[in-house]
């Protein structure tokens, strides 16, 4: 792999790429920047937010690069919905698939996005409020929901980085 190619919607898939690329040693640009300066077919792990289940820009990535892994980052916890983001993003099973958890700030959103995430803030967030046997993982929801949060950890990349690792 020659780098790593994010697109962010409010800067923890950013935080992230730049986590890894400590890690890597492979350098970090946006997508935005690399198709200006990243050949087409280049190797890349490419990591963008989910929004609806799917990875923002893992298709025009993909169109241009040879992914060999997808990061997709999300409010919920690092490692879960893989299959859903999977299908919805149409990530082929050859490709790894790695979820993260990343920071929650409707504030930070803008335009559209903002508004559907408020909207299910207050929606989930009622529905999740009531509910009496919320799981741990419904309760940390809430939370995100309620009060934001940061969550953004290099400890959230170890399968990725074990992956990588692997792949020397």
């Amino acid at each position: 792999m020659k780098a790593i190619i994010y697109t962010t919607g409010t800067g923890s898939t950013a935080q992230y790429a730049s986590l890894l690329a400590k890690q890597t040693g492979l350098p970090a640009i946006s997508l935005k920047a690399a198709q200006k300066s990243v050949p087409r077919g280049t190797k890349i792990i490419y990591l963008g937010w989910i929004m609806a289940g799917t990875v923002k820009g893992y298709a025009k990535a993909a169109s241009r690069y040879r992914v060999c892994a997808v990061c997709g980052v999300g409010m919920g916890q690092t490692g879960t919905q893989t299959d859903q983001v999977r299908e919805k993003s149409k990530v082929p099973d050859d490709i790894p698939l790695f979820t993260l958890q990343g920071n929650f700030d409707v504030k930070k959103l803008h335009g559209l996005y903002r508004l559907m995430m408020e909207v299910m803030v207050k929606t989930a967030g009622k529905g999740l409020a009531k509910k009496t046997d919320r799981t741990p993982e419904e309760d940390e929801m809430l939370n995100m929901m309620q009060n934001g949060g940061e969550r953004v950890s290099v400890g959230h990349l170890k399968a990725v980085l074990d992956w990588y690792d692997a792949q020397k």
